[in-house]
């Protein structure tokens, strides 16, 4: 673990994370995480029936889903995506925000992620359905997994009217394939900008992979992708 990653343990939920880790399987974990955590589940999502026509030769595409460690962790592994970084989205645009700040739940923004990819090699509309199998729970709207708060929403922040097209059409068509059993929550949020977060969250889980909160919570996702999509598996994290 990064010097200053353990430093910052002792800050907010970091602790939580930190220790709720380590004790997956006792009372003290019960008695720090809300009674209904759960993991996220593993889904088979459909392909997109309706998919973003790419205009430059890579795109950007911006996903909320919880803990921005697994969610980069796990797009980092995907083909043909060329970079993915933590960072905060949702809040007022122009505004700069730290961790601590975020965390708080009083910023409007959401831990994010923002994914670098070719379209050449993987689409928007298959990103989206890896986010919704492997990643994120869409019936959770202000919580995954152990975390909760509007900071740890589940959302989609297309950048341009093609994304915004296929996202609001993958979310009624996932409405109507009915692979959860309750309705689903996610939202589509106007795009304000992507703030970067600070540099000990980025490539986490890929340089922390015995982290306590990684093993409990993120690892099992990218072996669901590994399992679920092999051909969209990338055993080199894009970094």
């Amino acid at each position: 673990m990064k010097v200053r990653a353990m430093a910052n343990i002792l800050k907010a939920d970091w602790l939580v994370k930190f220790l709720g880790g380590f004790a997956v399987g006792s009372a003290a974990a019960l008695l720090m995480l809300p009674a209904h955590a759960r993991a996220e589940s593993v889904v088979a999502a459909p392909q997109p029936i309706i998919d973003a026509e790419p205009a430059r030769k890579l795109e950007t595409a911006v996903f909320a889903g919880g803990c921005f460690w697994g969610v980069e962790g796990v797009f980092s592994h995907v083909k043909g995506v060329k970079l993915s970084r933590s960072g905060y989205a949702g809040g007022p645009r122009g505004k700069q925000v730290s961790y601590e700040q975020v965390g708080s739940g009083r910023t409007g923004f959401a831990e994010a992620v923002s994914v670098t990819y070719d379209p050449k090699v993987v689409s928007y509309g298959t990103l989206m359905r890896v986010f919704f199998s492997v990643i994120a729970d869409p019936t959770t709207l202000n919580y995954q997994g152990p975390d909760h708060g509007t900071q740890y929403r589940s959302a989609l922040f297309p950048l341009n009217k093609e994304q915004a097209r296929a996202a609001k059409a993958y979310l009624a068509q996932l409405q109507k394939a009915k692979l959860w059993d309750d309705p689903i929550v996610t939202r589509v949020e106007r795009f304000t900008g992507f703030v970067k977060a600070e540099g000990y969250h980025q490539d986490f889980m890929e340089d922390n992979p015995r982290h306590p909160y990684i093993m409990r919570w993120d690892a099992s996702k990218l072996e669901a992708l590994k399992r679920l999509y092999p051909e969209l598996y990338s055993a080199k994290a894009s970094r």
